[in-house]
């Protein structure tokens, strides 16, 4: 695959942030696009636009955390355009809050969106991936790579994520199966806006700078060249192939930058 046209790539939470952008994307560059989310009414709009502009583009409105959904999603993929090319597991929420906290219910949401909705997708999805040697993507974070305090639960969700991916590369070896876990780190979307806090209500607004983050045009196009290469690990700026790097050397080190950063930001969890 040298290049993402005419490829079927399935998106979910595609109705904002990165999604929205890697399906803007990816259908500009001649891919035809599924696209998943919980907003049917966003998706629509979304799914116009594309074909208003001459892209391929469906939807179907879909909860991650229910299994019968995700193999809709994936059908509709199917049924559309006949084949499956690439699944991108973009849907995901996050947190802020220390363990001490946070109530249970929080990790559970955070396991059940950004875990159990990978391991549904892929679910029904790799019959189809595994005919056309296609690719899986995680979209995980710089959280993934190593535990970020004030967000247990969602780097918790983040690593399970890649061990999952990372052993179902394993089990496909002979399958010609691609899997790419990609690392974004803070990147301005609305993900953040809708962070959940120790109690389980959002958070409403980010205490960090969005003019200092990548947009999520930058994370799409990334991943689409990720793709393209068939890489394993998607870094994407700096703090990401400097986290990868130095947790190999000092990760003692590591834990101490992560809590410097993390306990300057306005209103830190961590005390």
């Amino acid at each position: 695959m040298k290049t993402l046209k005419d490829r079927v790539i399935v998106i979910t939470g595609a109705s904002s942030g990165i999604g929205e952008a890697m399906a803007k994307v990816y259908a500009a560059q001649g891919a035809k696009v599924v696209l998943g989310a919980r907003s049917v009414q966003k998706l629509q709009l979304l799914t116009g636009e594309i074909r208003a502009q001459g892209g391929q583009a469906a939807y179907c409105g879909v909860d991650v955390t229910q299994p019968e959904e995700c193999r809709e999603l994936i059908e509709t993929a199917v049924r559309e355009f006949g084949r499956l090319d690439v699944l991108i597991c973009n849907a995901g929420i996050s947190m802020r809050a220390i363990f001490d906290d946070v109530e249970l219910d929080v990790l559970h949401r955070l396991m059940d969106v950004n875990f159990w909705g990978t391991v549904n997708c892929c679910k029904y999805a790799l019959p189809y991936l595994q005919r056309t040697k296609g690719s899986i993507v995680g979209i995980s974070s710089v959280a993934g790579l190593h535990g970020l305090p004030g967000r247990t639960g969602y780097s918790a969700s983040k690593y399970a994520m890649t061990g999952f991916l990372e052993t179902l590369r394993i089990e496909n070896l002979k399958k010609g199966l691609h899997v790419m876990i990609a690392c974004p780190g803070f990147t301005a979307s609305n993900v953040r806006f809708s962070a959940l806090t120790a109690d389980g209500s959002q958070q409403g607004e980010t205490p960090r700078d969005e003019s200092k983050m990548m947009t999520a045009e930058q994370v799409a196009r990334i991943v689409g060249r990720g793709i393209v290469r068939r890489k394993r690990l998607c870094l994407m700026e700096a703090e990401g192939r400097a986290t990868h790097f130095v947790k190999k050397f000092a990760p003692g080190f590591l834990d101490r930058m992560f809590y410097l950063v993390m306990s300057r930001e306005p209103d830190s969890p961590l005390k």
